[in-house]
């Protein structure tokens, strides 16, 4: 007899029973999620043939209206939204908050690169009131659950709970998602880095010294190479840093004062944040730990540096010694950048 796959809904099912008294809310609540992401999988892998031109708009479309009238949810909030979406009252109204990025990195749909849909689960007031947008200004460690999905060559679902980190792969087959990769952690250490070097110029000291040093390889301080990527993607990288390890930084820069960060705090960081820490890895703005920041908007933004717990615990050390590392010259960008060896 063949071994039977354990599916989200299966798994869900057994993780309610392991808490006597539960209501089924958040099994039916995680089922919904998978559904409205099937949902858009199928439109990003069509395409232009789906005849879509906005599909942020249409995976914010799908996800509200598969997910609004289910029960276990009273609000959403997503990227696509000003404010939030409180569940309408001819709807039943749970006790979940919802917020989400419905489909990030969809600049890259046209150069079919990955993209992915971000989610984060909050616990909504239980006084009965109408909800609101302050119910979202919760920190990252009040999450309930969190999670995203990668539209790649395989559609992948991975998720917390806040006991580890699972993976579970689109099987369009049976149309359900099947765990793949149960238990997923970060290595410790790494020779890994995703960061967008055209913004080098903008970068605080700590960066552009942790960068230095990763790109000097075995001649310098880190005695070893590093490979450097950057996909464009934070799920696409999130996940290649869940499976080969490697850090993540998109972080603080000096463009804009009054916005620092270019990360969603509420809808990107916390529940990336808490997906990487469940999976043994480490997430910072720089100066503090992802999931402590507290929120004072529903669209605030902060930087975000994650990956492997002992090279974001190094980034970390050098924030706090600012003063040390490399100096950035514009006028010297083509002789004595960072990336130097690329000027001959």
């Amino acid at each position: 007899m063949p071994e039977r796959l354990e599916t989200l809904t299966r798994y869900t099912i057994e993780q309610e029973h392991r808490h006597p008294g539960s209501s089924g809310e958040f099994s039916a609540l995680l089922n919904v999620l998978a559904t409205a992401t099937k949902i858009i999988a199928n439109q990003v892998t069509r395409g232009r043939i789906a005849g879509c031109g906005d599909m942020d708009a249409l995976a914010n479309e799908i996800m509200v209206s598969e997910s609004q009238w289910t029960g276990p949810l009273s609000a959403l909030l997503s990227e696509q939204m000003s404010g939030f979406h409180p569940v309408p009252g001819e709807f039943r109204r749970g006790k979940y908050l919802l917020a989400f990025d419905p489909l990030d990195g969809s600049s890259n749909i046209d150069v079919n690169l990955p993209v992915g849909t971000i989610f984060s689960v909050l616990r909504s007031p239980e006084d009965g009131r109408e909800p609101g947008g302050a119910d979202f200004l919760q920190p990252g460690v009040a999450q309930v659950c969190a999670g995203f999905t990668l539209y790649g060559p395989a559609t992948m679902l991975v998720l917390t709970t806040g006991d580890g980190v699972d993976g579970f792969t689109l099987d369009r087959e049976i149309g359900a998602f099947v765990l793949t990769h149960p238990r997923m952690r970060i290595p410790q250490d790494t020779s890994g880095f995703a960061i967008n070097a055209a913004n080098e110029r903008f970068w605080e000291r700590p960066v552009r010294r942790y960068v230095s040093e990763c790109l000097e390889g075995v001649e310098g301080p880190r005695g070893r190479d590093f490979n450097m990527r950057w996909v464009a993607s934070l799920v696409a990288d999130t996940f290649h840093i869940l499976t080969r390890g490697g850090v993540y930084l998109y972080p603080h820069d000096a463009r804009d004062p009054a916005c620092p960060g270019r990360v969603s705090l509420l809808y990107g960081a916390n529940p990336i944040a808490l997906v990487v820490e469940q999976a043994g890895g480490a997430a910072i703005t720089g100066h503090a730990r992802v999931l402590e920041v507290p929120p004072h908007d529903l669209h605030q933004r902060v930087p975000l540096i994650f990956g492997s717990r002992n090279e974001v615990e190094r980034i970390a050390r050098y924030h706090r010694m600012p003063e040390e590392g490399p100096r950035f010259d514009a006028s010297l960008f083509g002789t004595r950048s960072l990336f130097r060896h690329l000027h001959p």
